[in-house]
């Protein structure tokens, strides 16, 4: 049986909706869901030393659910990039911190595929790294770090299904689970 471990952001609880409907997918392919909540409150994300704080508290999780669980990830969970590039990790990670380096130099290392998901409002985004970084790239256009977009609350929604869509397809190409 495969497993995937849901990280959350420092806003954005296991159970928000991008996380709770990325979960989902794989949870309809058979997969058992292991959602994380942070232990602590979370430091903010340029804190020196985040990485090391989000292993603290990823890492007993992922030696309790043991094999090579699918990462999901957002935001401030994405500084889990260097456990999945160590664990070779197939992983989403939605709207990841692409402007700390210690995110992206984690990624470039990265044998395992990923799903990167951004928007082009969220200052924490780089499209073009993105795109260095992995062949499997949604950007929303307008999006900010929420993927919340301009306009009538329904644009956003339709934003969501998007993320949901990127994230069968990309489960598709990857063959997960196998």
């Amino acid at each position: 049986m495969a497993d995937v471990v849901v990280i959350p952001g420092r806003a954005f609880g296991p159970g928000a909706p991008l996380l709770m409907y990325a979960g989902d997918v794989a949870e309809t392919r058979g997969a058992t869901v292991h959602r994380h909540s942070w232990f602590q409150e979370p430091p903010s994300p340029d804190e020196p030393g985040i990485e090391g704080w989000v292993r603290g508290e990823v890492t007993p999780l992922l030696d309790t659910v043991g094999g090579r669980p699918l990462l999901i990830a957002k935001s401030l969970g994405t500084n889990a990039a260097s456990i999945a590039a160590e664990r070779s990790l197939p992983a989403v990670w939605l709207t990841p911190i692409l402007t700390l380096p210690g995110v992206a130099d984690a990624l470039g290392r990265a044998t395992a595929p990923c799903l990167l998901v951004g928007g082009t409002a969220d200052k924490l985004w780089d499209g073009d790294i993105a795109r260095r970084l992995s062949s499997h790239v949604l950007e929303v256009a307008g999006a900010d770090h929420g993927m919340y977009v301009p306009g009538p609350l329904t644009e956003s929604i339709a934003v969501l299904s998007r993320v949901v869509v990127a994230v069968e397809g990309f489960l598709d190409e990857i063959g997960w689970p196998s």
